[in-house]
């Protein structure tokens, strides 16, 4: 049963309030783990039945799935990693997944053993899932499927603020529109007007969520990219700070390198790091969102 009352917004049909964690699949979670701990993570939990653990700061919360059937359904290919899933938070999860089905969403299949959430969620980008979480206040999904890491704070403080700011994700030339529909549909995404973006790569088309905590950047193939292969996914996380220099600098000391090159070298609005193992990237933006530092 949900704990919030089902009451939505016109304009937030499903009662969107912000992430509730990005998950990633991987074949590789020992070096996933370590490409997080350097950007400020910390493992706090692991699931009590799977090959799945709990990384968080401040109000982020990162789910590393080394799960093999997990893996396999993301689409295993050159990458050992993908980024494989996002959880919306959201009023009433039944009533957002009912909503989205029926204006056209692909389910996804469930599976919860005994003593498990079933979280329920559609079909995203390539092999991904958006989740639906109602339980993310006093109660969270957590209490229920994970197992708290002794000698471990269960909150772990935010390094120079850092909070979840949107996703990136890549789509087929010609195919951007197709997707705003999809997200503005089924979930109360609006286009933000043209010329607007934040980071340091303007391009794309950008979406704000309808409860305006994060946002969805589609990008297309670059003009004259036709022999780079493109696949529909989610591409990187876009984490928000107020202070992108003392984040750089923090995380610099951690030694999370930088790209710094031309037009994409770490300025006042935000800095991209370089590839990890597995292709994993991390882009910073100078933040205007008041998600404050803890869930």
């Amino acid at each position: 049963m949900s704990i919030h009352e089902n009451n939505p917004e016109p304009n937030n049909p499903l009662g969107m309030d912000g992430i509730e964690f990005v998950e990633y699949a991987t074949s590789e979670p020992l070096a996933l783990g370590a490409i997080l701990e350097r950007m400020g993570f910390a493992q706090t939990a692991r699931h009590r039945s799977r090959e799945v653990a709990l990384y968080r700061q401040g109000g982020m919360n990162v789910i590393v799935n080394a799960d093999r059937e997990s893996w396999l359904s993301a689409g295993e290919d050159a990458q050992s990693t993908v980024l494989s899933g996002i959880a919306l938070r959201v009023r009433d999860a039944n009533h957002a997944y009912r909503h989205a089905t029926a204006l056209g969403a692909w389910p996804i299949p469930t599976r919860a053993d005994a003593m498990e959430l079933n979280i329920p969620g559609v079909h995203g980008a390539g092999g991904s899932v958006i989740y639906f979480v109602d339980r993310y206040t006093d109660f969270s999904i957590y209490d229920v499927d994970f197992k708290p890491l002794s000698n471990v704070s269960a909150a772990p403080a935010a390094l120079a603020g850092m909070h979840f700011f949107g996703v990136v994700q890549s789509v087929r030339r010609d195919r951007s529109q197709q997707w705003v529909d999809f997200y503005a549909q089924l979930m109360g995404f609006r286009v933000l007007p043209e010329g607007r973006y934040f980071g340091i790569l303007p391009k794309g088309t950008l979406l704000e969520s309808p409860c305006r905590k994060f946002y969805l950047q589609l990008i297309e193939p670059p003009e004259g990219g036709d022999d780079v292969l493109w696949e529909e996914e989610l591409i990187r996380l876009g984490i928000g700070t107020p202070d992108v220099a003392a984040a750089t600098a923090e995380l610099a000391r951690r030694g999370v390198v930088f790209v710094d090159r031309e037009p994409v070298q770490p300025s006042e609005k935000g800095a991209l790091t370089q590839l990890f193992r597995g292709g994993v990237s991390f882009e910073l933006v100078k933040s205007h969102l008041n998600t404050g530092a803890a869930s």
